[in-house]
């Protein structure tokens, strides 16, 4: 009897340690301010007239694998290492120190700052894609995929060398394309953040004055200081939590000069959408396509370089350059593989692709196809 007490007592105490932990991430992931915010009760219910939205969640225009199934295998293939050359980089990577001159005449021109994240300047006017300037793709800064090692720290005070930024555009929530940390440093330097429906809502958590905020569904567009701007369509998934699973919409931008014209598609999948983008916008001078964190088992949501390189010929595009690659290990490809397969298929294509290093300022009228392979030979670049 007295065994089967202390037994029973030992379950009860595991299954309230459990209990505990259980509750005390739930709290954590609701109360701490890096899982963002909601729509409000008044967007969500205007989002249900929307063709994409249903069942209190955002969907894609073609249905594939499930966004759950995306999130329950995504530890696993950023731990899995078969077949792989070389998850990460074996040494720091050349990067170039930020041009601020360059970046701040009158040239359009496009900044590269790793992973996903651009500064544009179009029409003498400055925005900034993708905001992630912190060490850490996560919620917290002691777990999560780190940003690889540089041969130069050119983050150290980049917010406060930032000249103001007129918009700061935003294709989804995920933590490697809208930081916290960047968000607060920054937002006092932004004129207005240009979102997709119910992103808005982490950012008025996060201290973003809701009259500095605009919200696009879409294929909607929006006259920004004369630059057109619409949103894009793009199949993915967004959430920052177990609490808001494609509560908020995800997207590519079409971004309209006086004399240039660029698309972002931010994170996504291959679709007949590339196509209706490139009729209704293009043609366009640069195409930004992601290609990188790519894996089988979320092929819907994630394009492999060879989809990338076809994307920016639907979309009409005559040079392109490739995201999402660079910074973090997301998936167990080699990290090179996305530029080094994106080259190929562009050659076999006769696709124009730019390959700048992290921090190099281009001019979007001189864009040349120059590749100095800064990811096979560190040593030879003068970063």
């Amino acid at each position: 009897m007295k065994r089967k007490g202390r037994f029973k007592k030992m379950i009860i105490y595991i299954s309230s340690f459990i209990l505990f932990v259980i509750v005390a991430a739930l709290l954590f992931m609701l109360l701490y301010p890096s899982f963002g915010g909601n729509p409000s009760k008044e967007q969500k219910e205007s989002y249900e007239q929307l063709e994409n939205y249903t069942n209190g969640k955002f969907v894609n225009e073609v249905s594939g694998k499930s966004d759950l199934d995306s999130w329950k295998t995504l530890f696993e293939a950023t731990t899995d290492g078969a077949g792989r050359k070389e998850k990460k980089p074996s040494s720091p990577q050349p990067v170039v120190e930020i041009d601020w001159n360059t970046i701040n005449n009158n040239e359009d021109s496009i900044t590269w700052l790793g992973h996903s994240t651009y500064l544009l300047s179009v029409d003498n006017r400055k925005m900034l894609v993708d905001p992630m300037l912190e060490s850490v793709a996560s919620p917290v800064s002691f777990v999560g995929s780190k940003r690889y090692p540089y041969s130069s720290d050119i983050y150290s005070n980049i917010v406060s060398e930032l000249p103001a930024i007129d918009a700061v555009l935003i294709t989804h929530d995920h933590y490697d394309h809208l930081d916290y940390a960047t968000v607060v440093e920054l937002k006092d330097k932004v004129s207005r953040f240009i979102v997709p429906l119910g992103v808005g809502g982490h950012l008025i958590r996060w201290g973003v004055p809701a009259s500095q905020i605009t919200e696009l569904n879409w294929w909607d567009e929006l006259d920004f200081e004369g630059i057109h701007l619409a949103l894009a369509p793009a199949r993915h998934f967004s959430g920052r939590s177990l609490f808001n699973m494609n509560s908020t919409l995800w997207g590519g931008w079409v971004i309209s000069g006086t004399e240039n014209r660029l698309f972002i598609s931010g994170d996504g999948g291959y679709g007949a959408h590339f196509e209706e983008i490139g009729r209704k916008y293009g043609p366009f001078n640069l195409a930004v396509i992601e290609g990188g964190q790519y894996d089988k088992r979320w092929s819907d949501i994630h394009m492999v370089p060879e989809q990338s390189i076809q994307a920016s010929l639907d979309v009409n595009s005559t040079k392109m350059m490739l995201s999402h690659w660079g910074a973090f290990t997301l998936a167990s490809h080699d990290w090179r593989d996305p530029v080094q397969r994106a080259i190929k298929a562009a050659k076999e294509k006769d696709v124009d692709i730019v390959v700048p290093q992290i921090g190099e300022t281009l001019p979007i009228a001189e864009l040349t196809p120059a590749l100095p392979s800064w990811w096979d030979n560190p040593s030879e670049i003068d970063g």
